[in-house]
């Protein structure tokens, strides 16, 4: 295929806006799936996490055929703390479609990828989705979209981008709301790409070029660089050269070509400037790396990402119970994964610190290293992990910066009271509040340390009903201290299982973190102490047995519910003395020194 009749395309929006859904419909509507055929939702989503959690966290391409053209569509992920997988594909793209929600209109993240892909020089194509929902407000969104363009400085142009209004779930678009109400399919999106989006601007003859933005796996040919031919053409067996970050070179041969055909890889033996396509043979290779012909091995500009704003530390396990779930549990082991990690994501930093068991990790939020431990539980890693920590910076004049962001709460009218009141002792300021219905939407800057953890509070608080984003505004002046947890923990003295009777005589000083038949060992946090200094506790305490029957033998005895943490429940819950221990089955709190008395003998050398 020529390089005039492919169009390469990113799909940006928002969290929750519909991105996924929508890919889902255009690759029917293009005829990949047969009649027959049972296809899940959000098939884009095909990694576990993505599924159970119900949002995209990696970026992911296809492609279909319409009209004797080929459209290359990427899909990339809405929540904010995944932006380094928008950045890192937006280079592939020539034009971009923003979804934006019906009801929500521009919210946080849309400004977000908005903003790098105007960077990239991108057309953009709007498309209001959700315009079926009860709240609707679609005659309003587009004009604050071409307002956000405006306050983004983008080219005159741009301006006049097409508007189009749709109803991914239900598979029906239109260039007006009359048109999308009486549509039964969504032709006109598809038609719209090929009138709207340029073809590639490439050079189709020169010497070959490529910049590789994504690094995909093959259990049968290893790695593979997935990138834009921007210059020249492929052919399989042809000699090429990796240039890298520091000028190295190096020669590799292209074993095999592929490109998206639907969602399947598609053997090619060719490929023309233009198409995106994957490529086996080269192995030392990374994200940001360019493929050239070894005569003229120019490098493209690498992709810049904007840098982290959350560090955390890994330490190899000395629990007790290393090695009981997984089987890697390692120094060696942790830091080769993840130093791979960080060759294939490009937001993420990690870095030696003064331990040799110890690693800094840092990232751009909470959720984006917790969704990286929860991979590696999966893989069988065992390890722990400090309490999170958020990166900041000194100004000219030496004051001291921190990350704050932009958060918005949709929220029931009768709980904004409520979620004003959490978000004002975290050191948020709160800049709008606009109802919407029975919601309101309540907008606040806030640091980014007043978001750790808050999740889960603003639940509790709202019941279930509070919907939450945030996205990284800047780096202002240090906001002042924000009230950790008050509360101590009860720590165990003993190794063994855990008994009702303990729990029993336990329960009075505060919820506890296990349940009868659980394994705990020495140092381990196994409660929460309702009062703010830690206590010691024989958690595996067993009934002392006597000829005597005792008068409560026969006492049925309830007890609570244990609490029980999530990734990133546990890593804001610790303390600075305090780690997180992560196994494939377990998710345990620990103290950071396990042996007591060394614990008391560091307290007692911090307070001379």
């Amino acid at each position: 295929m020529r390089s005039e009749h492919i169009r390469n395309v990113a799909i940006i929006a928002h969290v929750d806006h519909g991105k996924t859904s929508l890919v889902d419909t255009l690759l029917r509507e293009a005829r990949v799936f047969r009649d027959n055929q049972t296809v899940t939702t959000c098939v884009m989503d095909r990694h576990d996490l993505e599924r159970e959690r119900g949002i995209t966290i990696f970026s992911k391409a296809c492609a279909v055929t319409w009209r004797d053209h080929r459209i290359n569509i990427i899909d990339t992920p809405g929540h904010a703390d995944f932006g380094g997988e928008v950045e890192r594909v937006l280079r592939m793209a020539d034009a971009a479609v923003l979804v934006v929600c019906a009801h929500d209109g521009p919210m946080p993240q849309t400004r977000f990828v908005l903003r790098k892909a105007l960077a990239h020089g991108l057309r953009i194509v709007i498309l209001v989705n959700k315009v079926d929902r009860k709240d609707s407000r679609a005659a309003e969104v587009p004009d604050e979209v071409f307002s956000l363009l405006i306050d983004l400085g983008a080219p005159e142009d741009l301006l006049d981008a097409p508007v189009i209004f749709a109803s991914a779930r239900d598979g029906r678009a239109g260039r007006t709301l009359e048109e999308c109400a009486a549509a039964t399919d969504m032709h006109v999106v598809l038609d719209t790409l090929l009138e709207r989006v340029p073809a590639p601007k490439v050079d189709a003859e020169g010497p070959v070029q490529l910049a590789v933005a994504q690094i995909d796996w093959d259990d049968y040919l290893g790695r593979l660089a997935v990138g834009r031919v921007s210059r020249g053409r492929l052919v399989v067996g042809q000699r090429l050269t990796v240039v890298k970050s520091d000028s190295e070179r190096r020669p590799f041969e292209v074993k095999k070509l592929f490109q998206y055909h639907g969602l399947e890889r598609t053997e090619i033996q060719e490929a023309v400037a233009g198409d995106i396509v994957l490529m086996a043979g080269v192995d030392e290779v990374d994200i940001g790396d360019t493929i050239c012909h070894p005569e003229h091995p120019e490098a493209l500009a690498r992709v810049h990402v904007d840098p982290p704003t959350v560090s955390m530390r890994f330490v190899a396990t000395d629990s007790a119970f290393r090695g009981r779930d997984g089987d890697k549990v390692t120094s060696r082991q942790l830091r080769e994964r993840l130093t791979r990690e960080a060759r294939a994501n490009v937001a993420l930093r990690v870095e030696e610190s003064e331990h040799p068991d110890q690693l800094d990790v840092k990232g751009r939020g909470l959720l984006h290293l917790g969704i990286l431990i929860e991979e590696m539980r999966r893989e069988g890693y065992e390890f722990s992990v400090a309490r999170p920590q958020v990166i900041e910076r000194r100004g000219p004049d030496g004051e001291r910066l921190e990350p704050i962001e932009d958060c918005v709460v949709d929220v029931p009218e009768a709980y904004a009271g409520k979620v004003i009141e959490v978000l004002g002792t975290r050191r948020g300021e709160m800049v709008a509040m606009n109802a919407r219905g029975d919601h309101v939407r309540l907008e606040f800057v806030i640091p980014s340390r007043g978001l750790i953890g808050i999740r889960s509070t603003i639940l509790n608080v709202t019941r279930g009903e509070a919907q939450m984003t945030h996205q990284l505004r800047e780096y202002g002046p240090w906001r002042g201290p924000i009230p950790e947890r008050s509360a101590g923990v009860q720590v165990s003295m003993e190794t063994g299982r855990v008994t009702a009777y303990a729990i029993e005589a336990l329960e009075a000083r505060g919820q506890l973190f296990v349940e009868p038949g659980d394994e705990a060992y020495v140092g381990q946090i196994v409660g929460e102490h309702n009062k703010g200094d830690d206590i010691e506790v024989n958690i595996c305490r067993t009934r002392a047995l006597t000829n005597i029957r005792s008068a409560t033998a026969e006492r049925k005895v309830v007890l609570q519910t244990a609490r029980k943490f999530g990734v990133e429940e546990a890593l804001a819950y610790i303390a600075d003395d305090e780690l997180v221990e992560m196994t494939p089955n377990h998710v345990r709190l620990r103290k950071r020194l396990l042996d007591p008395v060394a614990r008391k003998r560091l307290a007692r050398a911090l307070k001379v």
